[in-house]
């Protein structure tokens, strides 16, 4: 049986993600980052969620999201309250979750074509 990968229909797509790393289409990247199904913003300079502040969220605002997937390295952990109010107060949606997990749901959102941004973790 031969198996073939299939590139989906946007630019930026995730293959994966740890919490030292992801492979976005081709290449491994190491620094946070984030990324959406046409825009890729390489070395976001957050990486912890705790220190979080909501002036954080500027780069993946500027791309206009329904809804935010945040990947918060290799485990959850919840930003300050003011991050998620800075989210919602706009009727943006806000999920937290580990880098892997957040790979997976972010690449099932953008291939339904969601509006999706997503921002992945990784230590300094």
């Amino acid at each position: 049986m031969q198996l073939n990968l299939e590139r989906p229909d946007y630019t930026w797509y995730l293959r994966g993600a740890d919490g030292r790393h992801a492979l976005v289409n081709e290449r491994e990247i190491i620094a946070s980052f984030v990324i959406a199904p046409e825009a890729l913003v390489e070395d976001w300079p957050v990486t912890d969620a705790k220190a979080m502040e909501p002036g954080d969220l500027a780069p993946v605002f500027a791309l206009q999201p329904e809804l935010i997937v945040l990947g918060t390295g290799p485990r959850q952990v919840f930003p300050s309250a003011a991050v998620f109010h800075a989210c919602l107060s706009q009727g943006i949606g806000f999920e937290v979750m580990d880098n892997a997990a957040a790979a997976r749901t972010y690449s099932v959102l953008a291939g339904e074509g969601r509006r999706v941004v997503a921002g992945f973790m990784f230590p300094a």
